[in-house]
């Protein structure tokens, strides 16, 4: 049942994932490491937020969040009894922001970001209850700003386009397992990446700066994964995850220069996950959990306009011979918020959601 069950739980988190805290997607799952033998595994997952609300010139923002896909790929094998290894490709963090221009005050405000993980990892098993695990990444990412609208004043019609970088990062954990009641307590450590983006700024197409370099450190984060039997084909799992966002900062010169701020400021989060799953049968599995993350200060910056949220992950298992298939749907209520420039609300968003849905294929060989 512990391996039937790995699938739902890492879908459950990961699907979970559209309006964590900041600009987190993914949550950096590592739980096809614990599975046994060698194992492929290709996931698929559509966002679908509804993020609108109206500003203070009482005119609409129109949806600023924008659909949005995921897509996972990971190998994993055991070298022998002790030694696995396993390399993930993800999309750790991400944005897809954008103002209509209905809105007087932010409408024409855009931030698109993307990043692209790999990581290679090993873990390595003391004895059936303690391991360690430990790996390298590699992040490729890009971001492009647009400031637009009467909240920000002389800067409305700044634009900032980072180019790609690829910067390294790493990962380190420990995990306790007690097999025979499907116990393991996994505590995971990703360090932040720190990236050197080539960086342009322009004011209505006209460069404000000379090209530059703008250092941005993605957060490092902690996930403490915990899961356990309570009845016959029956268990708990869950994950606390905590990101630094407050390190988070994309502080270009130029508008630094001009403004003596820079352009994001987001808040630390925890986020809660706690659920469910049941082996009905030899075919049939399924699992439902709840997502948490707690509210901060409404006033947040107007690329990331979310706070806090609350949702609920259905997924079902498959089983065919050695392949695994996984479908899942999620339902989250996006707390609300109130996007600021210079520390004043200049719009009031409230009464969003998101539905995710996804598909996870995993085949044991």
């Amino acid at each position: 049942m512990k391996h039937v069950l790995l699938t739902a739980s890492t879908f459950a988190v990961a699907a979970s994932g559209a309006f964590a805290g900041g600009i987190d997607r993914s949550g950096q799952d590592l739980g096809l490491l614990f599975e046994k033998g060698r194992v492929v595994e290709l996931s698929f997952g559509q966002i679908m937020p509804t993020v609108e609300g109206t500003d203070l010139a009482g005119q609409p923002t129109g949806n600023v969040a924008k659909d949005y896909t995921q897509i996972g790929l990971s190998y994993k094998y055991d070298v022998n009894d002790r030694l696995s290894f396993a390399i993930n490709l993800d999309q750790p963090f991400g944005a897809d922001v954008e103002y209509g221009a209905t809105s007087p005050l932010l409408g024409g405000t855009i931030a698109s970001a993307t990043s692209t993980a790999v990581t290679g990892l090993l873990r390595y098993k003391f004895n059936e209850n303690f391991s360690v695990h430990a790996g390298i990444t590699a992040d490729r990412a890009s971001a492009s700003i647009t400031l637009k609208g009467l909240a920000y004043g002389p800067v409305s019609g700044y634009n900032v386009d980072l180019a790609t970088d690829v910067a390294p990062g790493y990962v380190v954990g420990v995990a306790y397992e007690r097999p025979d009641i499907a116990l393991r307590l996994a505590l995971t450590y990703n360090s932040e990446i720190k990236h050197k983006f080539d960086t342009l700024e322009t004011i209505n197409g006209v460069p404000i700066a000379a090209p530059s370099v703008t250092d941005v450190t993605l957060p490092q984060s902690i996930n403490f994964d915990f899961q356990s039997g309570i009845a016959a084909n029956t268990l708990i799992f869950g994950q606390v995850r905590y990101v630094d966002w407050s390190a988070f900062l994309v502080d270009p010169a130029g508008f630094v220069g001009a403004t003596g701020s820079g352009l994001i400021d987001l808040q630390d989060t925890v986020t809660y996950t706690l659920g469910v799953g049941r082996k009905f049968n030899d075919t049939w599995s399924g699992v439902v959990s709840v997502q948490y993350e707690k509210e901060g200060n409404p006033l947040v910056s107007p690329l990331a306009p979310t706070n806090g949220r609350m949702g609920v992950s259905l997924a079902a298992i498959y089983t065919v011979g050695n392949m695994k298939i996984t479908t899942g749907i999620n339902y989250t209520k996006v707390g609300d918020a109130q996007p600021e420039t210079a520390g004043v609300a200049r719009a009031s968003m409230e009464g969003n959601t998101s539905v995710g849905v996804g598909i996870k294929v995993a085949y044991t060989f």
